[in-house]
């Protein structure tokens, strides 16, 4: 299998993210060890102050978290996720996940989410998420065969 024949499987078996779907948000880049996940905010995700929800955001780093963590075709959970809120979003926002890869070990990886509206640039959220890889692959590479 060639590099862009896997990474192509890899790309289709993230798109197949149900709760994405559920959410409406779209997968936009799968690479090795980075992601970018982008939704728009709809009246039945804010809160009662008329805000982003916070778990809304939360779902949205997650999921460029999940993409980038699996973005090799290795089966990724996430241990641990540390996230600070630091601007509010609402309504009509398109709000932009990016995650990328800080440091890939032998079981674990790091990696820095930022969530941001795309329009003004302003930084909603910024997590640091720890991933921990199965030894499972759900895209085997021809050197695990």
């Amino acid at each position: 299998m060639t590099d862009e024949t896997r990474q192509a499987a890899i790309d289709a078996h993230i798109q197949k993210d149900a709760f994405a779907r559920f959410l409406g948000a779209s997968v936009t880049i799968v690479a090795p060890g980075h992601s970018r996940v982008a939704l728009t905010v709809t009246e039945q995700m804010t809160n009662f102050h008329g805000m982003t929800h916070g778990g809304l955001v939360f779902a949205l780093g997650d999921l460029a978290f999940a993409a980038a963590s699996n973005s090799r075709g290795q089966v990724a959970v996430a241990l641990n996720v540390n996230i600070c809120f630091l601007n509010p979003s609402k309504e009509g926002d398109h709000l932009v996940a990016e995650a990328k890869e800080c440091h890939l070990g032998g079981r674990t990886g790091l990696y820095e989410i930022t969530v941001v509206e795309e329009e003004t640039g302003t930084l909603i959220a910024r997590s640091q998420d720890l991933v921990y890889r199965k030894k499972a692959w759900f895209v085997t590479p021809d050197d695990a065969l």
